[in-house]
């Protein structure tokens, strides 16, 4: 239903139409955008050499409706910055099958271990998502970050070959 391309500059608007104020934008990135997100913000990302952005696009339509991350930092291999930017294909599995998808080119590498990720407590959908994929929280991982007055919960969660 889905598959992976390369995230490129003829991307930026429709990801940029996503993310609607600085909540949102540190909910999918965290630290690495500052909203708004401008081209050269995303100009530096897709030229980072530690990551390999990728949209999810709809293999009947073509049509774009998503974004991920291969993170490489740090010699972890991390799924970072997931995020269903269309909001109708919501809520129907496709969550699963960009993860599954990710995981699987992290694993064409027969030295990986193990994959691991970050999400925050109170996206239940996500959590969940990544359970049913196999995903397990690392409690001694979980971090506290302030977003205005809010402190939110960042839950680690792993996925072990």
């Amino acid at each position: 239903m889905i598959e992976l391309k390369p995230f490129t500059k003829n991307d930026f608007e429709t990801f940029k139409s996503w993310i609607k104020d600085e909540e949102q934008m540190i909910q999918f990135g965290g630290e690495m955008f500052i909203f708004p997100i401008t081209d050269e913000q995303l100009e530096s990302y897709i030229n980072k050499k530690d990551i390999q952005p990728l949209k999810v696009v709809l293999q009947e339509t073509g049509e774009t409706i998503g974004h991920c991350e291969l993170n490489y930092q740090e010699g972890n291999k991390r799924l970072s910055r997931i995020l269903i930017g269309d909001e109708k294909w919501r809520g129907k599995k496709i969550g699963e099958q960009i993860v599954l998808q990710m995981v699987a080119l992290f694993f064409e590498d027969e030295t990986t271990k193990k994959v691991d990720l970050n999400v925050f407590d109170w996206k239940k959908g996500a959590v969940k998502c990544y359970e049913n994929v196999g995903f397990r929280i690392k409690h001694d991982k979980t971090t506290l970050m302030k977003v205005g007055n809010k402190t939110w919960t960042r839950l680690n969660m792993e996925l072990e070959r």
